[in-house]
């Protein structure tokens, strides 16, 4: 028979060996920095909400890495689209010892923040930063799950030219490092189909008033008005072209391809009128990766209660590419594990194949056109 002395020492033994394997447990550090505040915060909310659901599911698998369980955190930060508070929290991390940053949100934010990482010997991986420069500054931690600008622009800009025959083509941006990059892009995709753009404007991030801007570009009769920024300012953007009676079509990049956009433009862009392209995106006729992809935004929205906004699922994918090299490593070491990172090949995600080239950017990178029916988002087709 126990006594109770007997019992609670049985107690006090089970709580020490409770506490042993908890302090035998390898904690891992994801640090994902997004603009979660700002004109850009639902698609920033998004990007942290795809990197979370990841390591809740990398937590429930039990994974084990050097004989230890491994136990993943997701440190999140806000940079509001800024890159002085990228690279504040960029900083930030690198003092934490991260053993991996998914992110940022921007180019603009990332591209200074990447020299942070890479002095620090930090691998990032990035799901929705599309300007060439991130993964051309020479640095080995630097990598990307998206096509990058100089795709989209040339696809954008040869099918203005070449399906939408526009003979007359205005482009604005927003002097950020995106809005500018992509529109500089799709202004070379159109000389090189043998178009012209016959206007150039810039506007900010932040802007309301576009009318000046739209009252000189009406002047040049456009077939398409190109936006190089984000949803915050297309949508404004939109609403005053139909106030002035600008028929042209819309186009733009992933900045424009969210589910927001009919909502920001209020009504009024008309069927067919916006045509937009983000960088990723998954074959309709592949029905494995249609399911793949339907199951995941299942079980985003029963975890978030809200739909996909945009490239949730390429950080959810970005994460799991960083777990399964410290996996392959065996270490969560950044040393040790990065140049199992950088050799990733074939890696079946929701979004995709995922391989990296010598630069870190994805291979044979996936291009999805869109236009909008009824408010809802609706898929020209997939290009690579």
């Amino acid at each position: 028979m126990k006594t109770p002395l007997t019992c609670l020492a049985a107690a006090a033994a089970a709580a020490l060996w409770a506490g042993n394997a908890q302090a035998e447990d390898l904690l891992i550090k994801i640090g994902t920095v997004n603009a979660t505040s700002g004109g850009a915060a639902h698609l920033g909310k998004d990007n942290e909400n795809g990197a979370r659901l990841a390591v809740e599911e990398l937590n429930a698998k039990g994974l084990t890495i050097g004989g230890k369980k491994a136990k993943f955190e997701l440190l999140a930060e806000d940079d509001a689209g800024d890159p002085k508070q990228g690279t504040t929290a960029a900083q930030k991390f690198a003092d934490d010892k991260v053993n991996g940053v998914i992110g940022h949100l921007n180019s603009g934010t990332s591209i200074p923040a990447s020299r942070i990482y890479a002095g620090a010997g930090i691998p990032q991986i990035a799901a929705s930063v599309t300007n060439p420069k991130y993964t051309r500054q020479g640095f080995k931690t630097t990598f990307r799950v998206v096509a990058d600008d100089v795709h989209l622009g040339a696809t954008l800009g040869k099918y203005a030219v070449q399906t939408l025959h526009a003979q007359s083509i205005v482009v604005i941006d927003d002097r950020t490092a995106y809005g500018q990059g992509v529109a500089d892009e799709f202004d070379k995709g159109v000389k090189a189909a043998g178009g012209k753009v016959v206007k150039r404007e810039f506007t900010s991030d932040k802007a309301t008033d576009l009318m000046g801007i739209l009252t000189a570009a009406k002047a040049a009769k456009p077939d398409v008005i190109f936006y190089g920024g984000m949803d915050a300012v297309g949508g404004p953007l939109a609403r005053q072209m139909k106030q002035l009676g600008i028929q042209a079509k819309l186009m733009g990049g992933d900045g424009l391809c969210t589910s927001e956009m009919p909502k920001l433009a209020a009504g009024a862009l008309a069927d067919g009128q916006l045509i937009c392209a983000e960088a990723g995106g998954i074959d309709p006729n592949d029905k494995a990766a249609v399911k793949g992809m339907d199951d995941f935004k299942a079980r985003f929205k029963k975890r978030f209660g809200t739909e996909v906004q945009l490239y949730s699922p390429y950080t959810y994918d970005a994460t799991m590419v960083m777990a399964q090299a410290m996996v392959k490593a065996n270490s969560a070491d950044p040393a040790k594990y990065l140049p199992v990172l950088a050799k990733t090949s074939g890696y079946k995600g929701v979004t995709g194949a995922i391989s990296f080239d010598d630069k870190g950017d994805i291979q044979n990178g996936a291009l999805t056109l869109s236009t909008f029916k009824a408010g809802q988002k609706a898929t020209i087709g997939v290009v690579r």
